[in-house]
């Protein structure tokens, strides 16, 4: 009787960091940032990305990737908090703590906040704390995202 109680135990352990994972990786790769050739699909409006953003904040990670699943086959959803040290056209340069530095495309699907509100890319300057997040195919990063935190 006591092995089945462990094995219960065990159980319950495993399927509470499974949802724990879940939690923390599907809100962020919920949304597809990179064109879809389909012609049928209507562009919704991505509204998943804050909760995501809440999610990586409580963990107070510095960058990440994580494999996802969805309809359409596997993608890979990546994020990274750091300081602006670049932009340059539809390209921003962030360096996180660390030192990994990671360039992102952007586009005009690329969402930006700036203290809670919706502002513009081009009020991003160098210098400036960011919390990106978006998806990476081969070795281009395509930014769905950007938050810059309330100053203090």
């Amino acid at each position: 009787m006591r092995t089945n109680k462990k094995t219960l135990a065990a159980g319950f352990g495993a399927a509470g960091l499974l949802g724990l994972g879940l939690y923390v990786a599907v809100p962020a790769a919920a949304a597809n940032p990179s064109p879809s050739p389909s012609t049928s699909a209507k562009a919704q409006p991505r509204k998943d990305h804050p909760r995501a953003a809440r999610a990586i904040r409580g963990l107070r990670g510095v960058h990440g990737e994580a494999t996802v699943k969805r309809k359409d086959g596997y993608h890979l959803a990546t994020w990274q908090r750091g300081q602006v040290t670049g932009r340059s056209g539809a390209a921003l340069t962030v360096r996180s703590t660390d030192g990994a530095t990671w360039t992102w495309t952007t586009d005009a699907k690329t969402r930006v906040r700036e203290n809670g509100a919706k502002s513009t890319l081009s009020a991003l300057a160098n210098g400036d704390q960011v919390l990106v997040f978006g998806e990476r195919s081969g070795t281009t990063r395509t930014a769905a995202f950007i938050r810059e935190p309330k100053k203090r």
